[in-house]
């Protein structure tokens, strides 16, 4: 082969080795099979390998000694040489990828801008304030769990192999297992990835669109390089909703693309953008369908549903909340709007290895920038300290450790706790929010001693009623020229001589509770918007404003938080039975703080209430099974029940979950299965045959056990799971209930295995 007349010069062997530190710290982490792979790499490079090898078996060893003997000088040089070369190869991808958009092809100058745009941790509703910094998203992300959830479907395309009784649990599973499986099964191009607000949709998003715009991908990405397009939905609702509207190509090349930081120059045109579609090399991310007005939302979902069939060979990703995403998803009655996605994922809460890895990366993040970028011992000594302070804090009480599940609020734990060193953190959701808006409004421009209107008026009274107004408006965007007339009623209504635009830009600016989307604006976070209603609604004492929401979905929120800060929402509770929203009344209950001290007369109306929304939780499940209607019971004992472990109609349950069940909402269910089958159906009666055909309620998977157990019920036939449901009292004794009978084999013998074993059967 001839020569290049200009050959490209060989990188130095320092550049290779940054180049090897990058792909060492890609989202993923140092795996074996990650070493092996930057073995294979730079196998024929004999100096390069023994720098590496040198440096890999110093840090090793230091590692090693760290855990085995007290830490020597040469160790900790050695460690603090590992952690420069990560600094430095992290200002190289940075400065690679400046360089990329300006000087690089224009598939590569638009992958370097997509990657710009995401690349620090902007998390909404997380204010910042003194002492804290923005941190680059690779360097505190955490990969978010997701679950398939209880959709036939999605397990017919996972295949699990049962046979040789392996799985993979929830935990396992992360958005690249399933864009990986894309390549191979075209259900996976088409996915709905849902979660309530607060969970980390948008931010995981950000990462996949980063990690292809940076080329740092994990070591469970797809093989195939695909490009990211991320497009806010509510941004472009009002043009995807005209009647002709513009296909994604044009979107993405007029407004996607140029709106992207250093992105002014790129010469895209559609047709690139369409080749890239009809290729399959795309991954479509339309972020916050939920965040589409009610009333658009079936033009927005025509809209997608074209497109998806337009581009079938590329990947599709929508975000939404489930309640917005089921209700156009499986209730509407056109097909055409009916948003048509095969998958539905839903992400996890954030487990107690997930929350300390977060604040972990976040703190030594946040020391390394307030100390010029060291990484050095006392840096990371700081780091370690703050970090587990905040983390015990969280470990020694259940309230701590239930909000920091939710990625957004331990988010918020962590900046509570770096602004107010030594302070304890908020035990409840609304004492987390009170701080925040008190820190934001107040106690920030006070202690910068800052000459504003915020602290010159009663700022967070005037929030809260523009948050009421825009939920009773269904509102989670207002334009410029509406707030400024309703801030004006509500200055005039204070006897406040203030100029509403003069305020609108301090709130924005100094507090930051208000964020400005273009000519919009939006509250940081729509749970601040909830929060600010719900007090208003409780210092004004309009609970009876509620009364007519209480079987709104969008109102749940902020109904859940009014009760968490009103002192007797004895009489919401008793609306919401009678008016048949017994799950609501029964969330509302869990709100309820436990260390609350109340009137022997209020404590009794209370357990009063308690016992019957108890009641009325079963009945109608109590009445499906006097009726006989067997079908309709099976599905109300899972509706049942996923209420209660705190999940959505579509989910499946893990081991801890039903191990951990109430036991007595499980007799409960039990009892009325069993007393109106006469003795043939329950769970309890599950247990019995499960453990004569020599299961262990150890709450394992035992697989032969198990299969003895199907043939024994009646859902295995010839020696396979065909769950072949029959919904009659003709079926074998334990037949029903079959709450697992959507799922994989393997994961329902995981779930059966665990229910079996509860101690209150």
């Amino acid at each position: 082969m001839t020569p290049s007349p200009n050959p490209t010069p060989k990188p130095s062997v320092a550049e290779q080795i940054a180049d090897v530190a990058i792909k060492v710290i890609r989202p993923g982490g140092v795996t074996i099979g990650g070493l092996g792979s930057i073995y294979f790499l730079f196998f024929e490079e004999e100096e390069l390998l023994k720098a590496i090898a040198s440096a890999i078996i110093g840090v090793a060893i230091s590692y090693g000694a760290k855990l085995l003997t007290p830490i020597h000088q040469g160790t900790q040089k050695r460690l603090e040489q590992a952690g420069k070369v990560i600094d430095d190869s992290l200002e190289k991808l940075l400065a690679r990828l400046t360089a990329q958009a300006k000087n690089g092809t224009l598939e590569e100058r638009y992958l370097a801008c997509q990657a710009m745009a995401c690349q620090a941790l902007r998390s909404e509703g997380v204010i910042q304030r003194d002492r804290i910094l923005i941190p680059l998203l690779m360097e505190v992300f955490v990969s978010l769990s997701v679950d398939i959830g209880s959709t036939a479907a999605g397990y017919k395309a996972w295949a699990l192999d049962a046979r040789d009784g392996k799985s993979l649990e929830r935990n396992d599973l992360n958005i690249w297992d399933f864009l990986r499986k894309a390549q191979e099964n075209p259900t996976f191009r088409q996915m709905a990835i849902l979660a309530w607000g607060g969970s980390g949709k948008t931010t995981m998003l950000k990462h996949v669109a980063y990690c292809y715009g940076s080329n740092q991908l994990p070591q469970n990405a797809p093989k195939q390089k695909y490009i990211p397009f991320l497009l806010l939905l509510r941004k472009h609702r009002g043009i995807t909703t005209q009647a002709n509207a513009p296909a994604l190509p044009e979107i993405i090349s007029t407004l996607h693309i140029p709106a992207l930081p250093d992105a002014d120059d790129l010469p895209i045109e559609s047709a690139w953008v369409e080749k890239i579609l009809q290729d399959g090399r795309a991954i479509v991310m339309l972020d916050g369908f939920d965040e589409v007005p009610k009333e658009q939302r079936p033009a927005v979902a025509a809209w997608i549903n074209q497109q998806t069939r337009r581009y079938s060979k590329s990947i599709f990703i929508v975000t939404a909340r489930p309640k917005a995403y089921q209700e156009q998803h499986k209730r509407v009655f056109d097909p055409a709007q009916r948003l048509e996605l095969p998958m539905a994922l839903w992400v996890q809460p954030f487990d107690q290895a997930q929350r300390q890895e977060f604040v972990n990366n976040w703190y030594l993040c946040q020391e390394k920038m307030a100390n010029a970028g060291r990484n050095t011992p006392d840096v990371r000594h700081t780091a370690e300290q703050e970090a587990a302070d905040l983390l015990q804090q969280i470990e020694n009480r259940q309230e701590l450790k239930d909000l920091a599940k939710n990625p957004l609020l331990l988010n918020m734990m962590v900046n509570f706790h770096r602004r107010n060193p030594g302070a304890k953190i908020p035990q409840r959701r609304v004492e987390l929010y009170r701080e925040i808006c008190q820190l934001q409004i107040k106690d920030r421009p006070l202690a910068r001693q800052l000459e504003t209107l915020l602290t010159q008026c009663e700022a967070l009274t005037i929030l809260q009623q523009v948050a009421l107004t825009m939920q009773m408006q269904r509102l989670e965007r207002i334009e410029r020229g509406a707030l400024l007339v309703e801030l004006g009623r509500i200055l005039q209504q204070e006897g406040e001589a203030i100029d509403p635009a003069e305020f609108l830009e301090q709130v924005v600016q100094i507090s930051e509770l208000l964020v400005r989307q273009e000519d919009e604006y939006e509250f940081a976070h729509l749970s601040f918007q909830e929060y600010l209603a719900a007090s208003y609604i409780v210092k004004t004492e309009q609970e009876t404003l509620l009364y007519s929401y209480l079987e709104d979905e969008k109102w749940k929120p902020t109904i859940l938080l009014y009760v968490a800060l009103v002192k007797n929402p004895t009489t919401l509770l008793e609306r919401a039975v009678q008016r048949g929203a017994t799950a609501l009344a029964d969330q509302c209950l869990r709100e309820l703080p436990k260390t609350k001290r109340l009137s022997p007369a209020l404590a009794e109306k209370l357990a009063t209430l308690t016992e019957t929304i108890t009641d009325a939780r079963y009945q109608k499940l109590e009445e499906y099974l006097k009726n006989g209607q067997w079908q309709e019971a099976d599905d109300e004992t899972y509706q049942l029940m996923i209420t209660i472990v705190g999940k959505e109609n579509g989910q499946i349950f893990t081991s801890d979950e039903l191990l951990n069940f109430s036991c007595k909402a499980l007799l409960i269910i039990d009892d009325l299965w069993v007393k109106h089958s006469q003795g043939k159906f329950g769970f309890s009666v599950q247990k019995d045959i499960y453990m004569r055909c020599g299961g262990v309620a150890d709450g394992s998977y035992d697989k032969r056990a198990l299969e003895r157990f199907g043939d024994t019920v009646g859902w295995r036939e010839n020696r396979e799971w065909g769950f072949n449901v029959k919904f009659s009292t003709l079926s074998s004794c334990g037949h029903l209930p079959c709450l697992f009978r959507k799922c994989n084999v393997v994961w329902w013998g995981i779930s059966l295995g665990a229910l079996l074993s509860h101690h209150a059967l």
